[in-house]
């Protein structure tokens, strides 16, 4: 029989913290230090992270700490601090999304075990099984995915799965959302997301004001019992910048839901709507019902303040945990005096004493004996029962019998404090690399193979990315291509695993042509095209943002990566290149790829094929592009342009450097070509430097 999972609820403060544990929360998931994915909730130092350890330990409630950030080099030695930290603290798991903090983790604090975050983009159980290599104990799986996909997923898991079952849903797949980034300099991926999903956008230069990236909150209160029985370790909660009154009620509900094995009652959902709700709330990923009723905005409503004050009362005052006892005797003449204890949870302990000797005035007696070990005043422990068998005419000292007591009672209590292992090693660096002096070469990406004309090969690209997708039908020209250049097979950022076999013919195909590499945007997708023979190399959505991922990523076979675009060049030239890196130097960047079609929800009509944008309120255009499975791109405004930057970026050791087209025509593309090889006077009408000077917070 599996275990029940856990309700795992948001502590984004000290008070939502209590607020979680009084209402039956199993373990709880809080922020600590710069790295973390809420860094402006008021999440915990030091010492109010030893303080909630102890607190939800005495309770038996575990504690999870997130560490869900990309680190930088020169951050390490501080995410060293940080991992020390909570170690010595005893906290039950770190939360990471960073290989590099990941690995970090591994070797200073070993026996700390690890969560691999949603911002990781798990989505499929080849990823699953990755994380599980590099030693991790358990993966949040992508909010995206279908009760279905779960639970083939969970059928072979090696390791405990986590799933999120209400709060706010990202339009964007967790951790390959580049927009608040890119456009404001706060990154999603640094803990500081400004939700420009949230905001009202036209669909066209015509459309109406809408909110066409604003999904509403998920509720699974329906299925929590379904999703433990499929298996899933933990059922989580979001909402670490929600205030306590908010932790308290849907913890509240979704412990006793889970703990009576049924669906939520009418009334249970509307409060659950009453606390926070965006026009209501969605399963629509969960039951593969994508479309417009799963999008919705925050109404300007105010919780119901009898609502608040009922949360409140549950959490003001939390009285010491108790834990009935019963007491086992036994004083017989000639023998050691013993003492057991055993709890409701089938927790003993035992203790042993000096032999009693003849009773020269008063000898025990039963009223006296539990006298004695009826003073538990101090402990968690409430006396239920003693049962004792005494043999008559004995004496033994009061001292003796309060010695036995505080024996059994202390060893019991061990039951309740954290055993696990704190040992601590040493973070293995690694020799830190020169940069390679030699000039990076120029590489393409394409969208489409007819941007890939021969006035463009004549250019003599050193490597062309070519979507997997565009294998299909295209085989005579790409033939032609690569007799000219390398051709790449560019496989889709996402690749559930119902797709796998949509996307084998292809592959097969794309090998039979001779194509001996393939690039990939996700450690879940390694194993498939390693099947097919492909050298592999790191494509965007991989996050590689330091020496330590970029180490972890070769050892998972990447043979080259594309660093992350978030990083300033003086960041990029501190990373230690122990295999070749690229970096996007021209292009429309991806901002955003959507699991919801974002013309179809709006429109109910498909417009894969025709070219639509989002225009936000300032009047700037975001084109929106086909992605495979019917999934949304949605790209940069501005096209990043440094072909007159060439001196800074070839000073960073990069082995290529990438020019991206995706709405270009063909002159166009073989005009930002020449550009960059210092010919011609091409300049994009709106440019952007990206963030290689501006940097992130």
């Amino acid at each position: 029989m599996k275990n029940r999972a856990e309700i795992l609820s948001p502590a984004g403060s000290f008070d939502a913290l209590r607020a979680a544990v009084a209402n039956g929360a199993d373990a709880v998931y809080l922020g600590y230090g710069e790295f973390n994915a809420r860094r402006l909730a008021k999440n915990f130092n030091d010492k109010d992270l030893r303080s909630a350890c102890e607190f939800c330990h005495k309770r038996g409630v575990k504690v999870y700490v997130t560490v869900n950030t990309l680190a930088r080099d020169r951050e390490m030695a501080r995410v060293e601090e940080v991992c020390r930290e909570i170690n010595r603290a005893g906290a039950d798991a770190v939360i990471v999304a960073d290989l590099g903090i990941a690995r970090l983790f591994r070797e200073v604090a070993p026996h700390l075990p690890l969560h691999a975050s949603t911002q990781m983009t798990v989505h499929n159980l080849d990823g699953v099984k990755q994380l599980a290599d590099l030693g991790f104990t358990r993966v949040v799986l992508a909010r995206e995915l279908s009760r279905e996909e779960i639970c083939e997923i969970a059928k072979e898991s090696p390791i405990e799965l986590e799933v999120f079952v209400h709060g706010a849903l990202c339009m964007c797949w967790s951790g390959q959302c580049e927009m608040s980034a890119v456009i404001g300099q706060r990154s999603g991926n640094r803990g500081l997301c400004a939700q420009p999903c949230r905001l009202q956008y036209k669909l066209g230069e015509m459309g109406q004001d809408i909110y066409p990236l604003s999904l509403k909150d998920l509720c699974l209160a329906d299925y929590i019992t379904e999703l433990s029985e499929m298996g899933i370790a933990s059922l989580k909660i979001e909402g670490r910048m929600k205030r306590p009154e908010y932790v308290a009620v849907v913890t509240g509900i979704y412990s006793k839901i889970l703990r009576e094995g049924r669906v939520a009652t009418d009334r249970e959902k509307r409060t659950l709507s009453d606390i926070f709700s965006r026009e209501g709330f969605t399963d629509g990923y969960y039951k593969n019902k994508k479309g417009a009723d799963m999008f919705g905005i925050r109404a300007e409503t105010k919780a119901p303040e009898a609502l608040l004050a009922s949360a409140r009362k549950t959490y003001e005052e939390i009285p010491e945990p108790t834990e009935d006892i019963e007491f086992f005797c036994v004083i017989e003449k000639g023998k050691p005096s013993l003492l057991a204890v055993q709890d409701d949870r089938g927790n003993r302990a035992m203790a042993q004493g000096p032999i009693p000797q003849p009773a020269i005035k008063v000898a025990l007696s039963e009223e006296s004996v539990s006298a004695q070990l009826e003073k538990t005043g101090g402990t968690r422990f409430k006396t239920k029962s003693i049962n004792i068998k005494l043999s008559e005419g004995l004496s033994l000292p009061t001292s003796a019998l309060n010695a036995l007591r505080r024996e059994c009672l202390d060893s019991l209590e061990e039951n309740y404090i954290q055993k696990r292992d704190k040992t601590e090693g040493e973070f293995n660096k690694g020799f830190k690399l020169l940069n390679r002096k030699e000039k990076p070469e120029i590489t393409v990406s394409v969208r489409s193979v007819s941007q890939i004309s021969n006035e463009l090969l004549d250019r003599k690209p050193a490597l062309v990315y070519i979507p997997l997708t565009e294998f299909d039908g295209n085989e005579k020209r790409i033939s032609e291509i690569m007799q000219r250049v390398t051709v790449v097979a560019a496989f889709p950022r996402i690749i559930k695993d119902s797709e796998f076999s949509l996307l084998a013919p292809l592959a097969q195909k794309a090998r039979e042509l001779g194509v001996e590499e393939a690039s990939v945007g996700n450690m879940g997708h390694i194993p498939f095209a390693s099947g097919f023979g492909f050298a592999l190399r790191g494509d965007f959505g991989l996050n590689i943002a330091n020496s330590y991922s970029l180490r972890e990523a070769r050892r998972l076979g990447i043979t080259s990566a594309l660093l992350s675009p978030e990083l300033t060049f003086p960041q990029i030239r501190d990373i230690s290149k122990i295999c070749d890196t690229e970096i996007i130097v021209y292009g429309r960047l991806p901002l955003m790829i959507c699991e919801n079609c974002v013309i179809k929800a709006q429109t109910g009509v498909c417009g894969c094929k025709n070219n639509r944008v989002l225009v936000d309120r300032t009047g700037v255009s975001f084109p929106l592009v086909a992605e495979f499975g019917c999934r949304t791109g949605l790209l940069n405004s501005k096209k990043l342009f440094l072909a007159d930057k060439k001196k800074d970026y070839e000073k960073l050791g990069l082995t290529f450097v990438r020019l991206s087209f995706t709405t270009e025509n063909v002159r166009e593309c073989i005009s930002v070509f020449d550009a960059y090889l210092g010919k011609g006077a091409y300049t994009p009408h709106e440019f952007t430097k990206g963030l290689y000077y501006r940097g992130v917070e």
